[in-house]
């Protein structure tokens, strides 16, 4: 039976307070860097995988022994990051629900990268997250529920040219019908004023950015 989450930890901003999240159920993977930080911590991935090039020197045979599979690549000859790899695999699984931690950090054009990715999730009608210590992503193409979270702001960022038919139910400002185009700022910093709130779209993907400094 397919797990009904799966959590990835890739090589980027990692933090121990993410080990909490875990429930017994996951399905854990571990992308490069993430999947010696989850082995050093405690944890077995049920896969590790990537190009394990941003690890120390005499690492990897511990990951090889502390996962219960391993999926190794060529660091130059390949076409895709190890946080996509991993994705690949999470899909595979047929969960409900994907987790990406570690894919954010210093590097934004890995950041993006992994940001953008969730449209592969959202096309296989999957629903995906990313989350670092100060931000919480979703994307959506129809309609998805904000659960307070601790987070301060929640911004709405479209992610296709234009976004239609938005409308806001449980936030502070409240939109009916709107539309957003790429570009604009109109959409940022606003907050919930419900423990849940509602958005709803009629066309477009929108990103759904739960934040706080």
């Amino acid at each position: 039976m397919p797990s009904k989450r799966v959590v990835i930890f890739a090589g980027g901003e990692l933090s121990p307070e993410y080990l909490t999240l875990l429930d017994e159920e996951d399905f854990i993977i571990g992308a490069d860097r993430g999947a010696l930080f989850l082995i050093t911590h405690g944890y077995t991935p049920d896969i590790s995988v990537g190009d394990f090039d941003s690890i120390p020197p005499g690492t990897f045979e511990e990951i090889q022994s502390g996962s219960r599979e391993t999926i190794t690549c060529d660091a130059v000859n390949k076409d895709l990051t190890d946080s996509e790899m991993a994705l690949d695999l999470a899909l595979n699984t047929q969960p409900e629900f994907i987790l990406m931690l570690g894919v954010t950090g210093t590097r934004i054009d890995h950041t993006l990268a992994s940001i953008q990715m969730m449209t592969r999730a959202l096309q296989r009608q999957v629903s995906c997250s990313v989350m670092d210590s100060h931000n919480y992503v979703t994307l959506t193409g129809s309609q998805a529920l904000v659960e307070e979270r601790g987070y301060t702001y929640v911004s709405l960022l479209p992610l296709t040219p234009e976004v239609t038919g938005i409308t806001l139910q449980g936030f502070q400002y409240p939109l009916t019908d709107a539309t957003l185009k790429l570009g604009q700022s109109l959409g940022v910093s606003n907050k919930l004023a419900a423990p849940v709130g509602t958005v709803t779209i009629e066309s477009g993907l929108l990103l759904i950015i739960q934040s706080k400094d």
